[in-house]
């Protein structure tokens, strides 16, 4: 008997990911694996996935998004097919470079015959001119419905996720921006949806029937303009009430030079953003619930997803491992691939030092960092660090450390406690100094069989991360960077040398 096509397929499906190096792709794939689906992942680049915790586990077709012969062998035996591809920040011809990839993926789809094309879109203003971005994601979902194939188009604002190029343009303009001058479009209605929620809509859309045919608008619970949601992302971070003061006269054009000048994110990516925030994005419909029902607890609200992502940053800024590959928890988590901008400000200071103190002196004298042994650098300037921390009401350095050799997870180590620690290898500092921001100081011993030029085969790697809170965690940074090369460069050449004394 054929399938009913008014019915939803459970079966697994092959689902064709493209898109699969950038924010929501990256996140889709293993939400597909755990579902029970197979996966395709269609990149230009393969090698850009040899960072991904799911590679072994898709496979990988080689193919350029304007390349017809390529995608059509891409989508060749796929069921679905997500079309997760836009040229933002490719410059001023992304429409023209979105309308053709649009037009080959649907081609491509038709002769595949492929049974479901799913794409995740923005939200159409009612009567409203359409900036450049806007309008580009209106034309894909239409070039994408006229294709024959069945269609399924989410149409969302801003998704909030720790990588989202929207959400952290919001990060770093309330983080660091107390006081802003504003355009008049932080007064516009905006209706955003956590990538938790945005990831189960998609993968659900895997067993739509196919007599679903049509764009759903997706949204969380909370409809606030973006002078709201600096105000409530600044009352989730723990940050002062920002004062913002409206300019009426402050155009899209020069508000994209202005979040240029305060964020990291890339022009090309803010710019389109910016004069996008004019329009008014709300949802008109909740259809999709018909078809993927809200979980028992509800949608994730603002408050909550910010929540999330922060705390999810914070809490992944230091690696377990020193090569950082951390495989998330959750859709909220930073993934090590994603942009370098993305994830909040941190500050790195990192070095490395060859010794040739066998690998186990090295570590004891790491392992016994601190208390009576000291830093091993610029002995004044922990003392004086240490007394300005009691000053202000800190535990300074007169906690010490429990034992002079050892040290568990969980010890204090005078204004240090003692994060992560595996024998012979890696120890971890999380700072309890009184400082705008979460700081973390974390050493690795290394045997390399190489040697350097000199024949030293034992490498000592010390990295110090600093997460700002505010703006006085980044003015707190740079006051005291100066004195970097002396405290930190001083530590770690000071420590490989107690390490050749004591072997």
């Amino acid at each position: 008997m054929a399938p009913d096509a008014t019915s939803p397929s459970t079966a697994p499906k092959l689902c064709l990911v493209t898109g699969a190096t950038g924010y929501i792709g990256g996140r889709l794939v293993p939400e597909l694996l755990a579902a029970g689906h197979r996966v395709r992942v269609m990149t230009r680049s393969p090698e850009r996935l040899r960072g991904r915790p799911w590679a072994d586990r898709v496979e990988i077709a080689q193919a350029d998004a304007t390349d017809a012969e390529q995608v059509a062998a891409a989508c060749a035996g796929v069921d679905v097919v997500y079309y997760l591809i836009h040229a933002l920040g490719g410059g001023g011809a992304f429409e023209d470079a979105d309308r053709r990839s649009a037009e080959i993926m649907a081609r491509a789809a038709k002769e595949a015959d492929v049974r479901r094309l799913v794409y995740l879109g923005a939200l159409r203003p009612q009567e409203e001119e359409l900036s450049a971005h806007l309008r580009s994601r209106t034309e894909v979902a239409d070039i994408l419905l006229a294709s024959g194939v069945p269609t399924a188009v989410l149409r969302a604002a801003i998704v909030l996720g720790s990588g989202s190029a929207s959400f952290e343009m919001l990060r770093y303009l309330t983080e660091r921006l107390p006081v802003m001058v504003t355009p008049r479009w932080v007064h516009s209605r905006i209706q955003p949806i956590a990538v938790r929620d945005v990831l189960r809509y998609l993968v659900g859309c895997s067993r739509l029937p196919a007599t679903v045919h049509r764009t759903f608008d997706v949204g969380g619970p909370d409809v606030l303009d973006y002078a709201e949601m600096m105000q409530r992302y600044a009352e989730v971070a723990g940050l002062p009430r920002r004062r913002i003061l409206p300019v009426p006269l402050f155009s899209p054009s020069l508000s994209s030079h202005w979040v240029g000048l305060i964020t990291p994110v890339p022009a090309g990516i803010a710019r389109p953003l910016v004069e996008s925030l004019r329009n008014t994005v709300v949802c008109t419909e909740h259809d999709i619930a018909e078809h993927v029902p809200d979980p028992p607890e509800g949608l994730l609200g603002f408050d909550d997803a910010v929540r999330l992502a922060v705390a999810r940053v914070r809490d992944s800024a230091v690696a377990t491992r020193w090569s950082g590959a951390s495989v998330p928890g959750a859709p909220s988590d930073p993934l090590p691939t994603d942009p370098d901008w993305a994830g909040g400000s941190l500050y790195v200071d990192e070095r490395t030092q060859r010794t040739a103190a066998d690998p186990g002196a090295l570590w004891r004298v790491v392992e016994g960092i601190g208390g009576d042994s000291g830093w091993y650098s610029f002995p004044l300037a922990w003392q004086v660090r240490g007394l300005l921390d009691r000053a202000i009401g800190g535990v300074g350095l007169r906690r010490g450390r429990r034992d002079p050799a050892r040290l568990y997870v969980g010890d204090a180590l005078d204004f240090w406690r003692v994060e992560e620690r595996e024998e012979g290898r890696l120890l971890r500092l999380r700072a309890e100094m009184r400082v705008p921001g979460l700081a973390w100081l974390e050493f690795h011993v290394e045997h390399d069989g190489e040697g350097g030029a000199d024949g030293r085969t034992t490498v000592l790697r010390q990295r110090a991360t600093f997460a700002p809170h505010g703006l006085a965690g980044h003015a707190y940074w740079w006051a005291v960077a100066a004195f970097h090369g002396i405290v930190f460069g001083g530590m770690v050449r000071g420590i490989a040398r107690a390490a050749e004394r004591a072997g």
